[in-house]
C-alpha cells in the first residue's frame, strides 16, 4: 500500500527520509484506526518529496477508507490531501470548506491573508472596478489579489512600478507596486514578452 514491497527485511534506519515516512504511515494504518491524526507528517522533507508523498498519503487514506485529521502549515499540502480544509487562527476556527471554495471565497480578510492573498481592493474604488468588481459597491465584498492573479499586459487598467524580479517554476515573477493596492506578485510566462534580463531596474515604471 505504501510502495515498500521488497523492503520488509531492511532496518528502518537504513531507509531514506521518504521511505521512513512511508513506514510510519504503514504502522499508523495497520491497526485500522477510526480516526488518524497526522501532525506535520511531511515537514522534515524537501519540497519535491513532500509533494509526491502528499499524493501518496491521500491515496493510502482513500484506499483504506481511513478518516484523518491532517495538521499542516503548508497550504499546497492541505489542498492536495484533504477533502475539507479548516483554517485556524489563534485557536479560533475561522472557515471550513472544500479546497476550491476556500481558495476562491475566503470568509474574511484574515483567512485570505493566511492563504497568501497580498492586496485588497475596496468596493467602489478604481482598483475594484479595474479588477472586475461588480454589483452595488455598498454591498460588495473586497476583492483579494493573490500571487499570480495579475499578469503583464501593456495598456492594462492597472499600472505599477517593478520593485523586484525573479524566476520560479517556469515563470518570471515580478514584485510590482500597484497604485492603490500595494506590492503584489505579477506573473509573466516564459513565452511572454518579459525575461529577467529585459526587466527595468527597480524603481522604473
Amino acid at each position: 500500500l505504501v510502495g515498500l514491497a521488497g523492503f520488509e527485511h531492511r532496518a528502518v534506519a537504513t531507509l531514506s527520509g521518504g521511505e521512513q515516512q512511508r513506514v510510519a504511515l504503514a504502522r499508523a494504518l495497520a491497526p485500522r484506526p477510526r480516526l488518524l491524526l497526522l501532525d506535520e507528517p511531511l515537514s522534515a522533507l524537501d519540497r519535491a518529496l513532500r509533494e509526491r508523498l502528499a499524493d501518496e498519503v491521500r491515496a493510502a487514506l482513500v484506499a483504506t477508507g481511513t478518516t484523518a485529521l491532517f495538521v499542516t502549515h503548508d497550504h499546497d499540502e492541505a489542498f492536495a490531501v484533504a477533502d475539507r480544509v479548516a483554517v485556524m487562527d489563534v485557536g479560533r476556527l475561522r472557515q471550513v470548506d472544500v479546497p476550491v471554495r476556500l481558495w476562491q471565497n475566503p470568509a474574511d480578510r484574515r483567512v485570505a491573508e493566511f492563504l497568501g492573498y497580498q492586496a485588497f481592493a475596496e468596493p467602489g474604488s478604481a482598483q475594484w472596478a479595474a479588477l472586475g468588481g461588480t454589483g452595488r459597491a455598498d454591498r460588495a465584498l473586497a476583492l483579494a489579489v493573490g500571487p499570480g492573479s495579475l499578469e503583464v499586459a501593456p495598456g492594462g487598467p492597472l499600472h505599477g512600478v517593478v520593485r523586484q524580479a525573479g524566476f520560479r517554476r517556469g515563470v518570471v515573477e515580478l514584485v510590482v507596486d500597484v497604485a492603490g493596492l500595494g506590492e503584489v506578485t505579477v506573473v509573466e510566462r516564459l513565452e511572454g514578452r518579459v525575461g529577467v534580463d529585459d526587466l527595468p531596474h527597480a524603481g522604473e515604471a
